[in-house]
Order: C-alpha cells, then structure tokens, then sequence
C-alpha cells in the first residue's frame, strides 16, 4: 500500500509536470505566432517554400492574424476625414436644400465640428482633443472666451427665423448657438454652457449667465464654482455634463425640449459630430418606431460615423462650405455676427464687488477687448477621456 506522502509527493511532480508542460506549449506558440507575423509582413513575392509551408501549418493563427489586421485597417479608414467631389457635393446640395424645403418638422443635431472655424478643436478629428490625449500628445491652451458664433451656427440661427428650423440640440458647450440670437426655447445644450452657473437650491434652480468662462475650478464629477447664490447664499455649480456623468439640469440641457423635438421631427440633420455620444440617447432617434416611420436623418461629417447605413444622405464635406451652399441655393441672406447684438450681454447677471475675485478668466466685452485673463483650456475641456476604463454613471 502507497503512503500518504509517496502519494503526495507524486501528486506535486505531476503537477509540475502539467505546468511545465503548459509554459513549453506556452514558448512554442508564441514562437510560432511570432513567426507567422514576421512571414505575414513581407510581400507575397519574397515568401519563400519554407515560409509557405509554416503558413499552411498554421493555418488558424494565420487566420486569426488577417482578421485582427482588417479590423485595424477599417478602424483606421473610419477615422479619416474624405471630402466629396465638387460635383458630387452640388447634387448632394440640391437633395438636402429640397429635404430643407419640404420638411413639416426639422431639427438639427450639432456637435464640436461647427465650432472647429471658431478655433475650438473638435474631439475625434486628426488634431481633435481624444485623438491627441488617447495618442499621448498634449492638448494646447484655448482662449475659448475669444471664440464667436461661426458660420454655421449663424446660419442655423437664421433658418430658425425663417421656421425652416424648428429645434437645435448641441452637445456643444462653448455656447456659441446661444450667442448667435438662436432662442432658448429652441436650443437644448445636453452637455452644458460654459457661461451658465446654477443654484440647485433653489426651486426652481436659479440660474446665472455670466460673461466669463465659469469652468475654472470645475472637472469631473466636480462641479462647484466657488461662488454663492445671490437669492440663498448657497454653493453654486457649473452646467457642465462630462462623460461618465448623467446630466439631469433642466436649463440649460433641456432634454424636454429635445425628446419632444425629436418625436415631431420627420427630418433631422446632423452636424459636426461623430455620433458616438449621441447615438446613445435613444430617445433621439425613435428607434421604436418601423424604419419608414422614423425621422430622414441627413448627415454632413467629413468621418464616418455610426449612423452612416442609417441615413437618407451622408454628405462628406465642412460644416460651413455646406450651410453657404444651403443658403445660396435658397436665396437667404446670411447674417454676421454682431457683438453688440450678442444676447449674452443682456442675458449675463452681473458680480456682486464681493464676487470680483473668484475667477482669473477673460471677460467678455463689447468692443471685443475684454478684461485680461489667463489663457486656459476650461474645467470642461478635454476632461473625462478613459481610455478602455468604465466609469460609474453619476449624477450631474
């Protein structure tokens, strides 16, 4: 009869063994992976007999290897920015100006893309603000006090007027459609307005419109501003939503506004934005509704995005180039931008002497001069980039 310990003893070599055996198993496949890639790298010309042979010996890993390469390849094609033919883009026009034209309820999606002409970089371009931190290069200080409405954002503010538009949803904070003269009541900026402090103390939530930037001492899942309501001296917060946050403000996110727009609308048209947040929000697409039923999504990115296969027209192009070319077909006067006539200067509450000293960010002015401030990228800007971490939803 074998002894507890012999038995033991035996037990421990064999499991040794197995352990051995696994790391050797181990050693030769990553040799042989490493093998099959050097193969895999050199032109088809230059393959020799023997290289062919360790191909067709390893079969799967090779298999394995092309299909990882072609998801690199459409991952990287998906990020290059295509601009379509002259041509092309006059014909794609003419179908949008119609779309424009005949459409009962139109709402426009816009994102960082419209503010690019303003000097703010948007997020997923080649220079955007993720594409930089997720490759590792810094993000360059912006005065984003000195930026005005583009464009674009007078344009859609314009086609507002003329009730060819009847609602904007911005993921944008920089709260250039605001400035444009487009109404409150028509805008919903779900991420939040640098140039908007709340108390949410108050019921309801008294709200201050500022001339400055009020993001300074605000990031991720903080929000406070430093200052105190005027009306119950309680801490005031900024209106910011970053990612990993659930914004949950009325004003000036107004998601309200935005789910009703959306179920009225029967055509929307995209501007600017990669779609990767907002095609989370599925109250923005009507996705219980039968394709026929849904609203005509029209779409002008110079990327892909993930709506793409569902769009009626993906026109490749910029922002601006496209919404003059709208204009022009339609004989509408596009407006400049006034400062003098910027809303915000009527909308903005004032510092109390007491206040005079909580912030160091540039004021704006009417005369474009502004009181002197540093040069700082806000509480807002390029945060909340984690890249492969999840993060727990919180409330904002």
């Amino acid at each position: 009869m074998i002894s507890t310990d012999v038995l033991n003893r035996i037990n421990e070599e064999a499991g040794l063994n197995t352990v051995w055996l696994l790391f050797e198993a181990c050693v030769k496949l990553t040799e042989s992976t490493l093998q099959v890639s050097r193969i895999l790298k050199k032109p088809e010309e230059l393959r020799t007999k023997e290289d062919l042979a360790v191909l067709a010996g390893c079969v799967d890993t090779v298999q394995a290897m092309e299909k990882r390469k072609q998801k690199r390849e459409a991952q990287k094609r998906k990020l290059e920015e295509v601009l379509d033919e002259p041509d092309e883009l006059k014909k794609k026009i003419k179908l949008l100006v119609t779309a424009v034209q005949e459409a009962r309820y139109l709402v426009i999606y816009s994102g960082a893309g419209i503010s690019t002409a303003a000097s703010i970089p948007d997020y997923r371009g080649p220079n955007g603000v993720w594409t930089s931190l997720q490759s590792g290069r810094a993000v360059s200080a912006t005065d984003l006090s000195e930026a005005e409405p583009t464009l674009t954002h007078m344009c859609i503010a314009q086609l507002y007027k003329e009730k060819l538009v009847q609602h904007v949803v911005s993921q944008n904070c920089d709260g250039l459609h605001l400035r444009s003269s487009l109404p409150r009541k028509a805008l919903s900026e779900l991420h939040g307005n640098m140039y908007i402090e709340v108390c949410t103390y108050c019921t309801p939530n008294q709200e201050y419109v500022r001339l400055f930037d009020v993001t300074e001492r605000t990031s991720l899942h903080r929000h406070s501003t430093g200052r105190r309501c005027h009306k119950c001296a309680n801490e005031m917060r900024d209106t910011i939503v970053h990612f990993g946050e659930k914004g949950t403000l009325e004003q000036p996110l107004n998601w309200k506004g935005a789910a009703e727009a959306a179920k009225k609308a029967d055509v929307i048209i995209c501007l600017g934005s990669s779609l990767k947040v907002l095609k989370k929000y599925p109250c923005l697409w009507c996705m219980n509704r039968a394709p026929h039923k849904r609203p005509k999504l029209y779409i002008v990115n110079l990327q892909w995005t993930p709506k793409d296969d569902f769009a009626t027209l993906k026109i490749h192009a910029k922002c601006d180039d496209v919404m003059k070319l709208i204009m022009e077909e339609q004989g509408i006067e596009i407006p400049s931008y006034d400062r003098f006539k910027d809303p915000i200067f009527s909308l903005a509450t004032q510092l109390r002497p007491d206040e005079e000293g909580s912030h160091t960010r540039k004021i704006l002015a009417k005369d474009n001069s502004g009181s002197v401030g540093t040069i700082l990228s806000g509480g807002w800007y390029g945060k909340g980039c984690a890249k492969g971490r999840r993060r727990k939803k919180i409330t904002a």
